[in-house]
């Protein structure tokens, strides 16, 4: 009797600590699981009439991501500082007007084309083509109406316990701006605890051109009264493409040894920026608008480059697929531009890391190749890895 009484006292034991280890999971998944919030909240009507849509999503450690369907802008990054001070640290405006009416390309998705295009033609398979010269004398990120200024279908993707996604996709027309080809194009942003991941997607039905990239400008003080000059930068790349005066690369990449293009050693930006007057490349461009060709790029991502702020501690990596990186340093940035929060923006106030092909590789056969045919799959990937300085 006593024996059968024992068993039973050991076997109720047994389940309720087996309970308590299993009810422990669930809680520890529940977590997980709350890690992560999002809502959707209406942002205004563009001038042709479509509804524009927000979306931010937010993490329990302080990182949040808000964005709209109007050009796949990200219209806000928040991080934490090393003291747990959680700042904004990607400029932009507060309203959909200004967005519409401005050309800056805050946070925006850019195609079909990213950065410029000679004199706004190249030839296809025999085929010549004309696009804008909306930077006169070159065709810059798409037109005039490019895929920044464009609504994407915006919706929720995959949400896991570690990362939330966001799919954005968007069908530009046959010609549309002079651009041969019905192209498809899907991004997926995904959040993580830590990051975010942009994946492009693309097919068309005709041979054509397409260079996809992002264009948020970061200032990781997240101050954007303070100039990003202060900043740290390093970037592993060996060569960087030089421009000619209408900013175009000249065909051939060069060492970046002995320049003022080689952050192989971290620096601040302002170091290599007070070399202008001794640099025809910097005076081009009033700054840094070049592309360092990244080593070993293609399926693999690889680091592109690092910057971080040393007072605040906020550190920016960025991991790509593709062969260049644009760094650019707001040298065309209007002085007194207002921006969102009351904040007044200048020349130097935010930086670009813009992953992408090599501008003007239409004309530049030398370069990799930006044509995509029907049948093929066009595919990137690129990270930006957010973190804080040790102490």
């Amino acid at each position: 009797m006593w024996k059968s009484q024992f068993f039973q006292i050991i076997l109720k034991l047994f389940s309720f600590k087996f309970t308590l280890i299993l009810s422990k999971q669930i809680l520890e998944q529940a977590s997980k699981l709350n890690n992560f919030g999002h809502e959707l909240d209406h942002f205004g009507i563009t001038r042709d009439g479509e509804k524009v849509e927000k979306l931010r999503i937010f993490h329990s450690n302080g990182l949040e991501i808000s964005m709209i369907n109007y050009g796949g802008i990200i219209t806000s990054l928040k991080t934490p500082d090393r003291s747990g001070k959680i700042e904004d640290i990607v400029l932009g405006f507060d309203t959909l007007s200004e967005y519409e009416e401005k050309s800056p390309y805050f946070g925006a998705l850019i195609g079909r084309f990213g950065n410029r295009i000679a004199k706004g033609q190249f030839s296809l398979d025999g085929n010549s083509y004309h696009l804008a010269n909306n930077n006169a004398p070159n065709h810059l990120h798409g037109g005039n109406r490019g895929f920044d200024k464009v609504c994407w279908n915006m919706k929720i993707g995959e949400q896991r316990d570690d990362a939330v996604s966001v799919i954005l996709e968007y069908t530009s027309a046959d010609g549309e701006e002079g651009y041969p080809g019905e192209l498809k194009t899907k991004v997926t942003y995904t959040l993580t605890e830590n990051s975010l991941k942009i994946e492009y997607h693309a097919t068309t039905d005709a041979p054509t051109v397409l260079n996809l990239t992002h264009h948020s400008y970061f200032n990781l003080s997240g101050n954007p009264g303070q100039p990003v000059t202060d900043h740290m930068v390093q970037f592993p790349s060996e060569y960087y493409l030089p421009i000619d005066e209408h900013l175009i690369p000249l065909g051939k990449p060069e060492k970046v040894t002995d320049t003022p293009f080689d952050f192989r050693q971290p620096q601040k930006i302002k170091e290599g920026l007070q070399q202008d007057t001794e640099n025809l490349q910097l005076q081009r461009a009033a700054g840094y608008d070049h592309t360092f060709v990244i080593k070993g790029s293609g399926e693999a991502r690889k680091l592109a480059g690092t910057v971080w702020h040393p007072e605040t501690g906020r550190k920016l990596e960025v991991f790509t697929s593709e062969p260049g990186m644009q760094f650019y340093t707001g040298n065309f940035l209007e002085a007194g531009m207002k921006g969102k929060g009351n904040a007044t923006y200048q020349k130097r106030s935010g930086f670009c890391l813009e992953t992408q092909h090599f501008p003007d590789s239409p004309n530049q056969s030398q370069f990799p190749s930006t044509v995509l045919r029907p049948g093929e799959i066009f595919t990137s990937e690129t990270i930006y890895q957010f973190g804080i300085l040790a102490s």
